[in-house]
C-alpha cells in the first residue's frame, strides 16, 4: 500500500471523471434523490483511510477532486470539519478569482453543509470512522450532492507509457500498477491525436480518435507524429473503479524499417499443430551490459546509443518474440525490471505463463522460461545456483571430489554467479512432460573446464528432475536450452551429443593452472541439436561464432522445421551486432519439434 496523504494529489496521470452533477446550496434532512456519485475509500493500513470525491458548484466555476487522508479513530464531527474546511479553502480561491474577473458583480453568501448518512437518517457525530466502513449505504452528503461509499475500489495506482514508441511495434504501458483487481481484469482503450497535446494532469483534448482496445496497441505509419493516450478502466467482476489516462510524451516516430526477424516471421506465421510444438532460444542482451561507456565504445561502439538503449530494443525484441509464435521461449540475459514490466506482461495478455530466475550475486539479470498456456501446463519450476549445487549436491559429489584437488579451480568455479532453470511442462493435449533447462554458461575464453563442469551439474539436475516424473508414470523427455558460451567441437559439445567424456579431453585443461584430474563424465540420454551448427549464433566485431542451442532428447522428438539464420550480409550491413534491426548481439535460434 502506498503511504502519505499526497497520493491522490500528486498524481501525474490524467483523470476524467465519469459523471459531474451541479451542486445545491440547501440544508439536507433526508437522503438526497439527484444523481448519487461515489466516494472512494481506500483502507491504507488498520490506521489509515483515504477519501476521494469529486465536488461541483456551477455557481463558482468550481470542478474539482478532494482527497482526504485521515485516522480510522476520526469521528463523523472531525470529518466533516475536515470537508468543510478544504472545500471552503477551494471555493475561496475561485471565489477571488472570480471577482478579479468581474469586481463590481455581486458574490452571494456561500453555505457549506455537511453530514453523513446511513441511508436517510443521518449518522451521530461520535461515530468512528471504523464503525462507518462496516456500514451498508452510507453516503457522504455535501451541499445536496450525496456521495456513496465505494470501499476499496479497482484502483490505479501508477499508468506510463514508455519514452520511445515507434511505428509498427507494440506499445503497452512502461508501469502500471492496480490494487484491489489485476492488470488483466482491467478495459484499455488506446487514443490518439495529431494535436499538440497539454501534459497537464487536468488537461484533455477533443480530438482523441480511439485506435484501439486491449493491454497493448500494435502502432503503424498511420500514427507517425501523432501522441497516444491510453485510458485504463479497472474493474473486478462486481466492481468499476475510477479510470486513469496516461499521454506519452513523445508522438510516434518511424521504425528502422524491415528487420531481419521480419523475414524469418515469414516462416513462423502460425502456430505448430497440437502434435508438437516450436521452441525458442535467444540471448537478448542484458541492458546491465548494454547501458555502459565501456559497451557503447569498446564493445559496441559501431552501435549508435539509441539502439543500445533498452527502451529502443526492447520494442524490437517483442516483436520478434511475438512473431515467432513459439510454444516455449528460453531467454538469457533478461534484466528483472524488463521481465517485470515487459516480457510478462505482453506475454500474459496473449495467453502464455512466464518463469524468472536471477543469477547468482548482485546481478539484476537472469533467465526466462515462457510457454503457451493454450498448449502446455506448468507442473512445476526450480531455479539453481550451480557453484553452490556443485559444493553441497550428491547428485554431483564425483564433479565436487575432482575440483577440491585443485585449489585455483575450486575458487574459481564457486565464484561464478551461473544458475540454471528447471521446468515440467505437460501438454494438455496428450499429457506427455518435457523437462526444459535452461542456462546461461560462464563466457570467458579461457574456461572451457569450467563450462563442461557447469553444464553437467545441470544436465544432472535437469536427468533427475526427468527420473522422478518416470518413477511417477509420466511420459517425460528432456528439452535443455540456452547459450552454452561453448563451439562445436568443445567438451560442451561433446557431452551433450557424444555422450562421453575422458580424463583426458583437452577441455580440462583449457587453463593449466585449473586442469581437472582424472574425472570421467558419461551423458545416459542421447541429444542432438535442434538447429545443427550454424557458422555463428553470436556475430560481434571482435568474435563470431556459434555458441547457442536448442539440444534435445533425439529419440523423443523429430524435428520439423529449422527456421533459417540471418546471412552474414545481413547481421554486417551495419557492421555487426547488435544494431539498429538487431536487438541483441545473439541470435534466436527456433526450431519446430514432434514428439515421435
Amino acid at each position: 500500500m502506498l503511504l502519505g496523504r499526497s497520493y491522490f494529489a500528486l498524481r501525474t496521470v490524467y483523470r476524467r471523471a465519469s459523471g459531474v452533477a451541479n451542486s445545491v446550496s440547501h440544508k439536507v434532512k433526508k437522503c438526497p434523490t439527484n444523481t448519487v456519485m461515489k466516494a472512494y475509500i481506500r483502507t491504507k493500513n488498520e490506521e489509515r483511510v483515504d477519501i476521494q470525491f469529486q465536488y461541483v458548484d456551477s455557481n463558482l466555476g468550481l470542478d474539482r477532486w478532494f482527497n482526504f487522508n485521515r485516522s480510522l479513530d476520526d469521528s463523523v464531527q472531525q470529518i466533516k470539519e475536515r470537508i468543510i474546511a478544504n472545500i471552503d479553502k477551494a471555493c475561496l480561491k475561485y471565489k477571488k478569482r472570480k471577482l478579479k474577473k468581474n469586481p463590481t458583480g455581486d458574490m452571494d453568501e456561500f453555505k457549506l453543509d455537511v453530514e453523513v448518512m446511513q441511508n436517510s437518517e443521518i449518522i451521530a457525530p461520535e461515530v468512528p470512522c471504523r464503525k462507518i466502513l462496516t456500514m451498508p449505504n452510507v453516503f457522504i452528503v455535501v451541499n445536496g450532492q450525496s456521495y456513496h461509499l465505494d470501499i476499496n475500489p479497482p484502483t490505479v495506482k501508477t499508468l506510463k507509457l514508455p519514452n520511445s514508441i515507434m511505428a509498427g511495434y507494440p506499445v503497452y504501458p512502461s508501469k502500471l500498477e492496480v490494487e484491489y483487481c489485476t492488470v488483466f481484469d482491467c478495459e484499455f482503450l488506446w487514443f490518439k491525436t495529431n494535436e499538440l497535446v497539454d501534459m497537464a494532469p487536468e488537461a484533455h483534448s477533443e480530438t482523441w480518435i480511439q485506435v484501439g482496445t486491449g493491454f497493448s496497441y500494435t502502432t503503424s505509419n498511420c500514427d507517425i507524429g501523432n501522441w497516444l493516450k491510453v485510458k485504463c478502466i479497472p474493474k473486478t467482476s462486481s466492481k468499476i473503479g475510477l479510470p486513469e489516462c496516461a499521454i506519452a510524451s513523445q508522438v510516434v516516430e518511424a521504425g528502422p524499417g524491415i528487420c531481419p526477424f521480419e523475414i524469418r516471421h515469414n516462416f513462423t506465421n502460425k502456430f505448430v499443430e497440437n502434435d508438437g510444438f516450436r521452441v525458442v532460444t535467444y540471448n537478448i542482451l542484458a541492458d546491465l551490459y548494454a547501458d555502459s561507456d565501456y559497451t557503447r565504445t569498446v564493445l559496441h561502439p559501431y552501435c549508435p546509443p539509441y539502439a543500445l538503449a533498452i527502451d529502443y530494443r526492447k520494442q524490437l525484441i517483442l516483436k520478434e518474440l511475438l512473431g515467432y509464435k513459439a510454444d516455449i521461449i528460453c531467454l538469457q540475459e533478461v534484466d528483472s525490471k524488463v521481465f517485470d514490466a515487459d516480457l510478462k506482461p505482453i506475454f500474459s495478455s496473449y495467453g502464455f505463463e512466464s518463469e524468472f530466475s536471477k543469477k547468482g550475486g548482485q546481478v539484476s539479470e537472469g533467465m526466462a522460461c515462457i510457454f503457451n498456456a493454450s498448449k502446455f501446463q506448468l507442473v512445476q519450476s526450480s531455479s539453481h545456483i550451480v557453484a553452490e549445487e556443485l559444493s553441497s549436491n550428491p547428485l554431483v559429489a564425483d564433479l565436487w571430489v575432482a575440483v577440491q584437488k585443485n585449489e585455483n579451480l575450486s575458487k574459481r568455479i564457486l565464484e561464478r554467479t551461473t544458475s540454471c532453470q528447471l521446468l515440467v511442462l505437460e501438454s494438455v493435449f496428450n499429457a506427455k512432460r518435457i523437462v526444459v533447462a535452461n542456462t546461461h554458461l560462464y563466457f570467458h575464453p579461457d574456461a572451457d573446464h569450467i563450462r563442461l563442469l557447469q553444464s553437467c551439474v545441470t544436465l544432472r539436475l535437469a536427468q533427475e528432475m526427468r527420473n522422478r516424473q518416470l518413477d511417477l508414470g509420466k511420459e517425460v523427455s528432456l528439452l535443455f536450452c540456452g547459450d552454452f558460451n561453448s563451439c562445436p567441437g568443445s567438451g560442451v559439445f561433446e557431452m551433450m551429443t557424444l555422450q562421453n567424456i575422458d580424463c583426458d579431453n583437452e577441455a580440462w585443461s583449457s587453463k593449466p593452472n585449473e586442469a581437472v584430474i582424472d574425472l570421467s563424465l558419461h551423458n545416459p540420454i542421447a541429444m542432438e541439436t535442434a538447429c545443427g551448427t550454424p557458422p555463428f549464433t553470436n556475430y560481434t566485431s571482435g568474435f563470431s561464432g556459434c555458441l547457442d542451442y536448442i539440444f534435445f532428447e533425439k529419440s523423443k522428438f523429430i524435428v520439423e522445421q529449422v527456421v533459417p539464420l540471418p546471412s552474414v550480409e545481413e547481421v554486417t550491413q551495419h557492421c555487426a551486432l547488435p544494431s539498429i534491426v538487431f536487438p541483441s548481439d545473439h541470435i534466436a535460434l527456433i526450431a519446430d519439434l514432434k514428439w515421435v
